[in-house]
């Protein structure tokens, strides 16, 4: 077949490399297959392929030898291994190798032709294509720290093994997933990031794995879940460590099979997502600890992915900022604000504890505070300390209140009743001043740009 995708079979049963040998033919791929690693070697030493398929016991050694050669001579070319019913351990070791991917004997065809179209968007001549650590995408930053990181994930990206990424809250953790998923081969699939700890434990098994119409209360319709609406994509499950034990052992097996079964059905649907997942806690203590399954630890910790506190990389703080600091800007249709050499000192030199989302909230309240577009290092109000100010707080705002303000009786809605009693003070302001936004801003004791951010975030422009 001209032009045809290729692939290279190993296998030392006539039976396996002539089914699969046919499988791959009826998908429009040409194929060789050799019976050893020796044969195998020689192949792979004469012709380039898109992709190759490999038993683990084999005549001369086992498959993981020839994922280590693979990737050290060619590993722009990815290789999947074929492991005996229910060796999860020898799939796992086969990732932690290198693998692209596994499939379990007897090899199901639906999931074979799955892991193979996958497989063939990571083709060679793509491997040319992908930007360098140059190209920073959604990790912005020139320290070594974040160069590195960014070569791990375009390495990441070619494997569909399971990713545990570890790192201080706020440093970015999302960011990372979101770049192993857009550059690997289903990047044209849904990115559904779900946070363990946000999701009440009653509801667990249903928002995961879905539900079948009337089999509870209150399930009024069928419902899908995260992991069949990540189906094709990835699902990245953040804060993994807040999930109740019952829930982990549900959370394994479907990962393990790569199937669920939705609250009220009997039957169990397949699914097609590569899992990766974070937390900001200690997850071996947890394990050690007994709060956390050890069997799901290695499962999801197949490959772990450290990302850098903003500490460590200080030197990256002026080119997050300005990039911080233009989409406000985009955000609220306001000139860009700019840093004085101070406030830039001041930023290097502070810890953050909570990290780039701790930097944003500091920049975005600054941005509000700062006068003639330019931010000194007072309007940050970072403090003396490792700790900032609770964001849009200012130094007089932790003076006791002068007289109490009403709670309503009940549970609130928070963030809705501040929002409320903003809205009604800036509507008073506006009013009394004949909706002059200069004379409110005055009266109300902010910037003309802090009234501009909060009319937008406010709905009120």
């Amino acid at each position: 077949m001209t032009n045809a995708p290729s692939a290279l079979i190993i296998d030392d049963e006539p039976d396996i490399r002539d089914l699969l040998e046919i499988t791959l033919f009826r998908m429009g791929i040409s194929v060789e297959t050799a019976p050893d690693l020796a044969s195998a070697y020689r192949l792979l030493n004469d012709q380039t392929f898109n992709l190759c398929l490999t038993d683990m016991n084999l005549p001369d050694g086992n498959g993981i030898e020839l994922v280590q050669w693979i990737q050290q001579h060619v590993p722009s070319t990815p290789v999947a291994v074929i492991t005996a019913y229910g060796s999860m351990d020898a799939a796992i070791d086969s990732l932690k190798a290198g693998a692209f991917d596994f499939v379990s004997k007897p090899v199901e065809l639906p999931r074979l032709r799955e892991l193979i179209n996958s497989a063939l968007k990571l083709a060679p001549q793509k491997a040319e294509q992908t930007p360098d650590d140059e190209e920073p995408g959604l990790l912005l930053g020139q320290s070594d720290q974040i160069r590195k990181l960014r070569k791990q994930t375009q390495k990441l990206a070619r494997s569909q093994a399971p990713v545990f990424i570890s790192g201080e809250s706020g440093s970015g953790k999302e960011l990372v997933a979101r770049m192993i998923h857009l550059q690997g081969p289903r990047e044209d699939g849904p990115f559904i990031a779900v946070n363990c700890g946000a999701i009440p434990s009653e509801l667990m098994e249903s928002e995961f794995f879905g539900h079948k119409k009337g089999s509870f209360t209150g399930a009024v319709e069928n419902k899908e879940g995260l992991f069949r609406s990540a189906s094709g994509g990835t699902l990245f499950l953040d804060e993994v460590a807040d999930l109740p034990l019952a829930m982990q052992v549900k959370l394994l097996r479907a990962i393990q099979e790569k199937a669920v079964r939705p609250v009220g059905e009997s039957k169990e649907v397949p699914v097609d997502i590569r899992v990766l997942s974070a937390t900001h806690k200690n997850l071996p203590q947890l394990v050690q600890d007994g709060l956390f399954r050890q069997d799901l630890f290695y499962r999801i910790n197949v490959i772990e992915l450290a990302v850098p506190p903003l500490r460590e990389r200080a030197d990256d703080i002026p080119l997050l900022a300005d990039h911080i600091l233009n989409r406000i800007a985009r955000e609220y249709e306001c000139a860009p604000a700019h840093l004085t050499p101070a406030a830039l000192d001041r930023l290097q030199g502070y810890a953050f504890p909570g990290n780039v989302r701790e930097l944003e909230n500091a920049l975005e309240r600054a941005f509000t505070l700062c006068d003639d577009d330019t931010i000194d290092a007072a309007d940050l109000q970072l403090g003396n300390g490792n700790q900032a100010p609770m964001p849009g707080a200012a130094a007089e705002d932790h003076q006791p209140p002068t007289s109490e303000v009403a709670i309503p009786e009940g549970d609130i809605d928070l963030e809705g009743y501040l929002e409320d009693i903003e809205r009604k003070t800036i509507e008073k302001a506006l009013e009394a001043t004949r909706w002059n936004k200069t004379a409110a801003a005055k009266r109300l004791g902010i910037t003309f740009r802090a009234l501009r951010y909060r009319l937008k975030k406010l709905d009120m422009d």
